[in-house]
């Protein structure tokens, strides 16, 4: 009999196809996981509705959960992901990658915030362009160290 612990374990090896260093568990796109008359009911939630990701994602889990147990998985659009589900290990582990964690700021993702360099940890930077190498991040450049980097949007 497979435990909710091992389904949580198993999910945490997942990688984000866009972001390897952060599993989906740390993503925070793992809304539940129960586990009925030996059936896994997993239900996970996009990052935004269009995420090109969540078809990868989801053969990951069938791929890794299906040689243990009988797999419901499901896909919930309500409530809307939002970065304050992404856990704190997944925070720093973003930093730790070259990419400034979520940052609240005024005005919500499209203003400008003070984001700090993943790199040097200065707050003098500034954004170069909304969009950086995927929809859900920001591209910035520190005015201190001068390197450029991505900043993953806060969503709310």
């Amino acid at each position: 009999m497979v435990t909710i612990d091992e389904i949580w374990q198993k999910l945490e090896e997942i990688s984000d196809p866009e972001i390897p260093v952060l599993s989906i568990v740390d993503l925070g796109i793992v809304r539940v996981v129960d586990v009925k008359e030996g059936v896994a009911h997993v239900v996970i939630t996009p990052t935004y509705s269009g995420c090109p990701a969540m078809n990868v994602i989801e053969e990951e889990i069938q791929s890794k959960l299906t040689p243990f147990i009988k797999l419901d998985l499901s896909t919930q659009l309500s409530p809307a992901w939002t970065t304050d589900w992404m856990s704190e290990a997944g925070k720093e582990k973003l930093k730790a990658y070259g990419i400034a964690p979520p940052v609240d700021g005024p005005g919500g993702m499209f203003s400008e915030v003070k984001v700090p360099c993943p790199r040097c940890d200065s707050s003098n930077t500034k954004l170069v362009s909304q969009f950086g190498s995927t929809a859900c991040k920001s591209f910035y450049q520190c005015n201190d160290c001068f390197e450029p980097f991505d900043h993953f949007k806060c969503h709310r």
